[in-house]
């Protein structure tokens, strides 16, 4: 029987920091990163994401990469392991070993490429649902997967005993709603988008899985924690100080501009894996002046 856990707060959306031009990750980066979320006092982090650029990472990185992270959270702050594939045997497997490692839940994401039905997703959900003892949390993005979760299927997901979460970043607010009208109490929805997270706070959400959080965590936990409050003028004044940050770190493909982001502040290398690649010279000095205007540098 699976723990319910209470989704809520600020999740950062972790990158997996690369040593020798991406050939491996860098482990002591990654620890430095945690404590300093770990100190902003962030609800969890999210390894093994899209931030975490997971489709370069291999299967033995992949476990490694969630174990350190449970290693160094040391229970004090949620894991939310991503574990999706457009296999539904791999990401069985996958959350399985995130499981057994220690992680608090698994985040899956839409099946990407083959393109299933509404009901083959109902399937893949509820497979992976029914394979491990921890918490499932829906990772809803259309624009990276060409699928949508609809709404019916949703509801029927929200059924299951360990689907007790979506993080929903298809930047539609009448989407939002409707899981909101149809699954509230069964569902915790967390906004998958930094620059939309006063839209979802207002429509009944109960936090945001963050890239910007990687730079500026305790910023975002004062912002949601007024948010939650109610307060949403206090919110919103801390919102927009950081928008066109967040903005930013969309500026090329997520996690290109992020990785500058935490390059700048010279807690890692700005190194991505093949097909991406790094921000080039003028946006990365365009990204240092945006920072050192809003202050995000200090």
């Amino acid at each position: 029987m699976s723990t319910e856990l209470e989704f809520g707060g600020v999740y950062t959306a972790l990158i997996t920091p690369f040593q020798n031009d991406g050939r491996s990750i860098d482990f002591g980066a990654l620890r430095e990163l945690v404590e300093r979320q770990v100190d902003a006092g962030v609800q969890g982090v999210v390894p093994c994401g899209t931030t975490g650029e997971s489709p370069t990472l291999d299967h033995s990185e992949h476990g490694e990469l969630i174990a350190r992270c449970v290693e160094f959270c040391k229970g004090r702050i949620q894991v939310i392991a991503g574990t999706g594939s457009n296999s539904t045997k791999e990401a069985i497997s996958l959350s399985v070993a995130a499981a057994r490692d220690g992680a608090d839940a698994v985040m899956l994401v839409n099946p990407y490429y083959n393109k299933p039905t509404q009901e083959g997703l109902y399937q893949h959900f509820s497979r992976i649902a029914d394979s491990v003892d921890v918490p499932v949390v829906l990772y809803n993005i259309k624009g990276r997967t060409s699928v949508n979760i609809e709404i019916d299927t949703m509801r029927r997901l929200a059924s299951h005993p360990r689907i007790q979460a979506v993080k929903e970043a298809s930047g539609d607010p009448l989407q939002m709603a409707s899981i909101m009208a149809h699954c509230a109490g069964q569902l915790s929805m967390l906004c998958g988008d930094d620059n939309i997270t006063p839209v979802v706070m207002a429509l009944g959400g109960t936090g945001v899985v963050s890239v910007a959080a990687n730079v500026v965590p305790a910023r975002l936990v004062r912002m949601v924690q007024h948010y939650q409050a109610g307060n949403f003028e206090a919110g919103n004044e801390i919102f927009y100080g950081l928008f066109a940050f967040m903005n930013a770190m969309f500026w090329q493909t997520n996690p290109i501009p992020v990785k500058a982001a935490c390059a700048i502040k010279g807690w890692c290398r700005p190194d991505v894996r093949l097909p991406l690649t790094p921000l080039g010279k003028e946006q990365s000095e365009a990204l240092a002046m945006l920072m050192q205007d809003l202050g995000v540098d200090e």
